[in-house]
């Protein structure tokens, strides 16, 4: 008995927030902050984290592909995908010769409703998260709730032992979660569920914040190689989607209010932050993302968003102070990748880039390897700039692999927009600089990646259609990234040091006194903290 007093005693003198707060902002690039800087609220989130918290201004990703499911897990697990598994939102599976969605789990079903958008869980990511590190350092006694729009950038930071994880279902307009964490939905869940917000919100529509002339950090509003998800131009009329359409609201920044309002009634219907043990949720808002890759970062639609997300920012940390109070609560914001411009937005101001339509020319390859060495379907898939080969008719047709392979890389050597291609093999042995080797290095899991790398040149995208943009490179655009800290334990202040997404797990480690993830190879940064 002496020895469990000491115990509970020696945790009650450890000092730790009340409430951790994980923010990812889905395509945020770091430049954001300051490029709508004069615009945004002075009791707005962003200016809020920037100037009475504490910034790490030159933090990038250390891996490629730069993109949400590797950027979650990473920021949560320390970790990378040559380690963690999490190599892609897809990829192809050697050992089940086929494509798998990163957080896909066939044994598991949904809690909501009847769709199959729930047969979800972390089961695919192979290390721990903080979140996990926290509940074993409290016995399970803290609470983890992961929340957002997409279910893996609500799975993976959350972990492996989360109390639960809910996204969004854009069949019906509710939140689900799966047989994973809970067999129903709790009351509060469904309570939230019954108010019908996105139906709420297509009656508002989208409309600007502030006066159309003022957005002169954007493009015109209406421009030929942007997408049209929700019509031509502002404003955009949802009224017709109300139960009807479900998946348009996550292109508009309501998709964060919608994400803002749930977070909220999680941490009112968990109790999150109500006694002494610390809680985590992991909140990811995806809007950014959907708007991002449908009219690019220079769009008005792009402006808009991030000025509407300040707001919303704001009232969230409002909303904390009121219910976990003031300095209770510690919050970090990153980003879990960037984004490139369209490419011929940089085109029509004189910059190099382009498209590169990539599944088509692996098409077209396919049929050239075909009438060579007849044989169809030699690669099977060109996930995360990765070419796949078909291994197993590879090897029933006694074909020398390693010649396919060079004779694919000789073949689409001299691509436009290709600016290298390899041999996975030969990675730390071909012509690279450091920068690019290290992040592919750190990307490479062998049972979940190809056999060829492709590298565009700086500005182009792998392009599925004419409009729109994407990410998923080395380049700052795609890997300079957000990372601001806030609240309990928080100095005030900058740094322009190099800093690695891989940082965030381990410096929340050592703030809470707790071990880091197990796939954790980041470092502690001392700065932020008090």
């Amino acid at each position: 008995m002496v020895a469990i007093g000491f115990s509970v005693q020696a945790q009650q003198s450890i000092k730790r927030p009340k409430l951790m707060v994980g923010i990812v902002v889905d395509q945020m690039r770091w430049d954001y902050l300051y490029r709508y800087y004069d615009r945004y609220d002075e009791n707005g989130g962003f200016k809020r984290m920037l100037n009475q918290g504490f910034s790490c201004e030159n933090t990038m990703i250390p891996f490629a592909p730069t993109v949400t499911a590797c950027g979650h897990s990473a920021i949560y697990s320390g970790s990378v995908p040559a380690i963690s598994g999490i190599t892609g939102n897809f990829w192809w599976d050697k050992e089940q010769m086929r494509s798998v969605y990163c957080t896909e789990d066939k044994s598991v079903n949904t809690v909501g409703n009847s769709s199959a958008l729930g047969k979800m869980s972390p089961k695919n990511m192979l290390v721990t998260t903080i979140c996990d590190e926290l509940r074993l350092a409290t016995n399970f006694k803290s609470k983890v709730i992961g929340v957002a729009i997409k279910d893996r950038g609500g799975i993976l930071p959350a972990g492996h032992s989360a109390n639960a994880a809910y996204w969004y279902d854009n069949t019906v307009g509710s939140w689900i979660t799966s047989t994973y964490y809970m067999k129903d939905l709790p009351k509060w869940v469904s309570d939230f569920n019954a108010q019908k917000l996105v139906d709420k919100y297509y009656q508002q529509g989208w409309n600007l914040l502030y006066p159309a002339n003022t957005y002169v950090q954007s493009t015109d509003d209406e421009k030929k190689y942007e997408a049209k998800p929700l019509g031509t131009k502002f404003p955009y009329d949802l009224k017709s989607l109300a139960g009807k359409d479900y998946t348009k609201i996550v292109t508009t920044p309501m998709g964060n209010t919608l994400t803002s309002e749930f977070a909220k009634a999680a941490i009112t219907g968990e109790q999150l932050g109500a006694d002494n043990i610390t809680d985590f949720i992991a909140i990811s808002y995806s809007s950014p993302d959907y708007i991002g890759h449908s009219f690019g970062p220079n769009s008005v639609e792009a402006e808009d968003g991030f000025l509407r997300l300040d707001k919303e920012l704001g009232n969230l940390l409002d909303f904390l102070d009121k219910k976990i109070g003031k300095d209770q609560y510690t919050v970090f914001l990153s980003a879990d990748h960037g984004v490139a411009q369209v490419p011929e937005f940089i085109q029509e101001n004189k910059l190099p880039g382009g498209r590169v339509y990539l599944n088509t020319v692996v098409s077209q390859l396919n049929n050239t390897l075909n009438e060579k060495y007849k044989i169809k379907t030699i690669i099977v898939a060109d996930d995360n700039y990765q070419l796949h080969l078909n291994h197993p008719l590879l090897d029933s047709a006694n074909l020398n692999k390693e010649e396919v392979i060079n004779w694919i890389v000789d073949y689409l050597s001299s691509e436009p927009g290709i600016a290298r291609i390899f041999p996975l093999a030969d990675l730390n042995t071909v012509p690279l600089p450091a920068t690019i080797r290290k992040m592919v290095n750190n990307g490479y899991y062998p049972r979940r990646n190809g056999e060829i790398q492709v590298i565009l040149q700086p500005g182009y995208i792998d392009a599925i259609s004419a409009t729109g943009t994407t990410h998923g490179l080395w380049n700052p655009y795609d890997a300079h990234i957000p990372l601001l800290w806030y609240g309990w334990g928080i100095k005030q202040g900058k740094t322009n040091r190099e800093i690695y997404m891989t940082d965030i797990a381990p410096t929340l480690a050592a703030m809470l006194h707790i071990q880091m993830p197990s796939g954790s190879i980041g470092q502690v940064i001392p700065e932020v903290m008090k």
